[in-house]
């Protein structure tokens, strides 16, 4: 893998992609995908159905032969409306993919979902911006039953929902050293006093004490699922998968056994810093971190990522949230689960020297350092009706800069991870026959003996996937009548080949002629051999 990552570079890839200036509305991902479809026939498009709000759930499913007899990956983008990024990112691996890695089609199957919160990713292109995560479902937040009566408010008139600070000795937030456009938490335990109240932009428009609590958006497709489900929770619904997009999705992933790894353009990251192992975490009958075998692989994949990575990255803490797609795809799909957010900053120095406390604060130092302007709303006055004796503000970070670079910056992050990902892919468990061995026997016996080997440096099943049995074990089928095999199984079952691992397997077996050994389980391929007795 090392050789094969290592050419990978920032350089542009030849896919002729229309020219564009931003990222894509829906409809411009649409015939992106439609275009693929009508130019490659590796490439067939299919709608899994659409949301509440009328958008359609995208899937292109890119192989050759027989999809379903080799290891595939899934690639998925959106899983977050905000993070915009990730459903280029997507797109982009699927053109780069048919366009320049046409040879990983060979050994894998993709399958790709560019945007799994369509009705959220909308918002970007509204007249009112703001970072959304719900999809387009009708849902009490609060639970006050009232549906959506306390959402966010302009007060700017800017176009934009940001922060808004409240002047007011019982805030518990303080500006930031060097960086007025921020607020921290004050250190009360060093005996630091508050200065402001640190809310979201709008009004308490339903009198019950909180701001935008009851927002105009439903379901976040990455707080509702199984793994951790953050019950009674805003943004998560009344139960796991209960919306129409997570419920398509995952029905989709559990009819397609073949998939050996789900790669998630998304917040959470194990890319650029690796899951850790918890021993008592991982012993208890609910599981709660990875597997230590799996941590081995995790860290393997993570050392060859870091190594296309320019600077040593900021680390946002972000490994996995309630109820999200990246730790389901692990903890309880038990696939090989990877998850970048596909843009990482380096790791800059405060005004006094030492590393940034917060993501923010990186941030605009970054922005600062590369001339990049316009990312923040400077702090102004408004009239607010609930703090009508205090001085309010808004201001602060601008919605979607943090998450999403500038789209000039996009192609360069597209080729390097489109290379990354077909390298990986070409990694998957691969199964053959090693040392075939005939041996003849007293009275028309043979004797077969074989190995079969796994030539991949990744092993046939995760951890998590043995533990958890969604992973089904190998099958090895000898074709002989069940009355010839006097000795061995008709059907063996492996549980698990380890990276550049081999099984020995023995039969004897009466009579002449020629017979086939087949192995194989649907997320490792299948291999087979014919022997002559």
């Amino acid at each position: 893998m090392a050789k094969a990552l290592l050419v990978v570079t920032l350089a542009l890839l030849a896919f002729d992609s229309p020219a564009q200036g931003d990222y894509p509305t829906l409809q411009k991902i649409e015939q992106r995908l439609k275009d693929l479809e009508s130019k490659f026939a590796e490439a067939n498009l299919k709608s899994l159905g659409q949301t509440l709000g009328g958008k359609e759930i995208w899937a292109l499913e890119i192989g050759t032969g027989d999809l379903a007899k080799k290891p595939a990956m899934v690639i998925a983008g959106g899983v977050e409306g905000y993070h915009l990024l990730g459903v280029e990112l997507s797109l982009q691996f699927a053109e780069k993919l048919l366009a320049d890695h046409k040879n990983s089609l060979q050994k894998s199957t993709f399958y790709i979902f560019p945007n799994l919160s369509p009705d959220a990713y909308e918002q970007y292109f509204s007249s009112l911006k703001y970072e959304r995560r719900g999809n387009a479902v009708e849902f009490d937040h609060d639970r006050d039953g009232q549906i959506s009566e306390d959402g966010y408010e302009d007060l700017n008139g800017d176009g934009l929902i940001t922060m808004m600070r409240v002047a007011t000795p019982i805030g518990g937030h303080v500006p930031m050293e060097g960086r007025p456009e921020l607020l921290r938490p004050a250190k009360k335990n060093q005996g630091e006093k508050g200065q402001y109240l640190y809310l979201s932009e709008g009004t308490d428009k339903d009198k019950d004490g909180d701001l935008n609590e009851d927002p105009e958006e439903g379901i976040a497709f990455n707080k509702s699922l199984t793994y951790q489900f953050p019950a009674f929770e805003p943004l998560a619904g009344d139960y796991p998968v209960s919306q129409v997009e997570s419920r398509l999705l995952l029905d989709y992933l559990y009819e397609h056994p073949n998939i050996y790894t789900v790669f998630t353009f998304g917040p959470a990251d194990n890319l650029s810093k690796p899951l850790a192992h918890d021993s008592q975490k991982a012993s208890q009958r609910v599981v709660t971190s990875i597997q230590k075998e799996d941590e081995t692989i995790n860290t393997w994949i993570s050392e060859k990522y870091k190594e296309l990575l320019p600077d040593e990255p900021f680390h946002s803490g972000n490994q996995g949230t309630d109820g999200d797609f990246f730790q389901w795809a692990y903890f309880h799909f038990g696939r090989l689960s990877l998850s970048t957010p596909g843009w990482f900053l380096p790791g800059l120095k405060n005004p006094e020297g030492k590393n940034h406390s917060s993501k923010e604060a990186n941030f605009l130092t970054w922005a600062d350092s590369v001339g990049m302007q316009d990312v923040t709303v400077a702090w102004t006055k408004v009239e607010h009706p609930d703090f009508p004796d205090n001085t309010v503000e808004v201001g602060g970070i601008k919605p979607f800069v943090l998450h999403n670079p500038p789209f000039d910056q996009v192609d360069s992050l597209g080729s390097l991870h489109s290379g990354f990902i077909a390298a990986l892919s070409e990694m998957h468990p691969q199964l053959e026959f090693m040392d075939v061995k005939t041996k003849a026997l007293d009275r028309g016996l043979t004797r077969i003996t074989v190995k079969l080997h796994n030539d991949a440096p990744l092993p046939t099943h995760t951890a998590l996937g043995q533990k958890s049995r969604w992973l089904k074990k190998i099958r090895v089928d000898i074709s002989t009548e069940a009355e010839n095999l006097l000795s061995g199984n008709k059907i063996t079952l492996i549980d698990y080949l380890d990276a550049y691992g081999s099984q020995e397997l023995t039969w004897i077996v009466k009579g002449k002629g020629d017979l086939t050994i087949q192995a194989g389980a649907p997320h490792t391929g299948f291999t087979s051999i014919d022997v002559k007795l």
